[in-house]
């Protein structure tokens, strides 16, 4: 089987790639004679056409001739191979109005999709994400705000740090006041986040210890779903409930927010559930977060000082808390500091698509031979130019009557 790893085309071109050099040379040790890679040269991926030479892949601009092609995000349509198998992010599957003309074009090039975000174990779990490596970016970035915004310290930009070794290095030059800080989430991004703190040398407390006494270090708690949201009607809570209707419930995050200098917001968002604040919150005296790492980036979402995704280059915006507007970023001493960039993992793209890589190795490698394989068929949206059973219900938006 001919492999292709297709160069990213969006702009700005993302740096990660499916599979490393080396986990080239592994796949094809493990599977002798099966699988041979051919690369898309590009000029902007974090590991050269160099490094794949010297691999034993062919390094090509044509990859017409490969029957399965890997990419990261979304594969512009001038690059789709009609009759193909593609593996990519195609962000497709909640009906996202920007890429309706994308799933249009792999319907009439008679394309197989396969959409890593429908990657699922027998239990229904995600196998292959890049949610560790937000968390670990997303919190670095809001060290990185906080020194900004405050003065205190100066640490380099994640992007800039050649990978994660760098970075930790960069983390020994934190200098950090008695402050408390909140992660939101405790699934692949919250614990990305957690690394970064534990780096740093940081102290996890209790959620008592964390409202209720005063610490001459800083400190951090991670907050469950269940910590912030009650049932309107009694003030209980139940997870299977609160996931089956998260309109019964509301939140009650302020009393962490009169505690926390900075959040870490990395939970998964309903949009029927509750915001963790509304805007009005933020202008109340006991509003103490000045800092927001929003690495989930839900516009106008559970963080409604969100009002836009930030970028890599300009990283930061700020909200005035009277007005609840956009301004400059650290333009005014009161105001609240947005980390919100919507694509953390390419700041630190080397480590992100080691991780990544591994993942498809253990999940889809295997599979790839097989005449028939559960995983990759419930990963399929579309095969042969039709939607499949599971992903029909997308045809009203392929349609345009959606």
């Amino acid at each position: 089987m001919k492999i292709g790893i297709i160069r990213e085309g969006k702009n700005p071109p993302d740096r990660r790639t499916p599979f490393t050099p080396s986990q080239v040379i592994h796949i094809q040790g493990q599977y002798p004679g099966e699988y041979s890679f051919f690369i898309q040269s590009s000029p902007h991926r974090a590991f050269t056409d160099m490094e794949y030479l010297n691999a034993g892949c062919d390094v090509v601009d044509d990859l017409s001739e490969c029957d399965v092609v890997f990419g990261v995000k979304e594969v512009a349509i001038d690059q789709l191979i009609p009759g193909k198998t593609f593996f990519f992010f195609s962000h497709t599957i909640k009906k996202q109005p920007y890429n309706r003309g994308l799933l249009k074009a792999i319907l009439d090039k008679n394309i197989r999709l396969l959409d890593y975000e429908v990657l699922k174990d027998e239990s229904g779990k995600r196998v292959v994400a890049f949610g560790r490596w937000a968390g670990i970016v997303g919190a670095y970035n809001a060290l990185w705000t906080y020194g900004q915004k405050t003065d205190l310290f100066d640490i380099k930009r994640a992007y800039q740090c050649f990978d994660k070794k760098e970075l930790e290095q960069e983390l020994k030059k934190v200098q950090l006041p008695p402050i408390k800080i909140i992660v939101t989430g405790s699934g692949r991004v919250g614990k990305g986040a957690k690394e970064i703190l534990d780096t740093l040398g940081v102290r996890e407390v209790s959620t008592q210890d964390f409202l209720h006494h005063y610490f001459d270090e800083p400190v951090y708690l991670v907050l469950k779903s269940s910590d912030y949201n009650r049932r309107k009607s009694d003030g209980g809570y139940d997870q299977e409930e609160f996931y089956a209707n998260p309109e019964k419930y509301e939140s009650h995050f302020l009393k962490f927010a009169e505690e926390g200098e900075i959040l870490i917001a990395s939970h998964y968002w309903d949009p029927d559930a509750p915001r963790l604040f509304e805007l009005k919150d933020i202008d109340h005296p006991d509003f103490a977060i000045s800092v927001i790492a929003d690495i989930s980036c839900d516009i106008h979402g559970s963080i409604p000082t969100t009002v836009k995704a930030s970028n890599i280059l300009n990283p930061v915006y700020d909200i005035d808390r009277r007005t609840g507007k956009a301004i400059e970023a650290f333009g005014s001493q009161t105001s609240i500091s947005v980390m919100a960039i919507d694509n953390l993992p390419c700041e630190l793209p080397r480590g992100a698509s080691t991780d990544f890589g591994d993942q498809l190795i253990q999940w889809v490698i295997p599979e790839l031979n097989k005449e028939v394989s559960p995983i990759l068929e419930g990963a399929t949206i579309a095969r042969d130019g039709d939607l499949t059973l599971e992903f029909m219900y997308l045809l009203d938006y392929v349609n345009g009557d959606s």
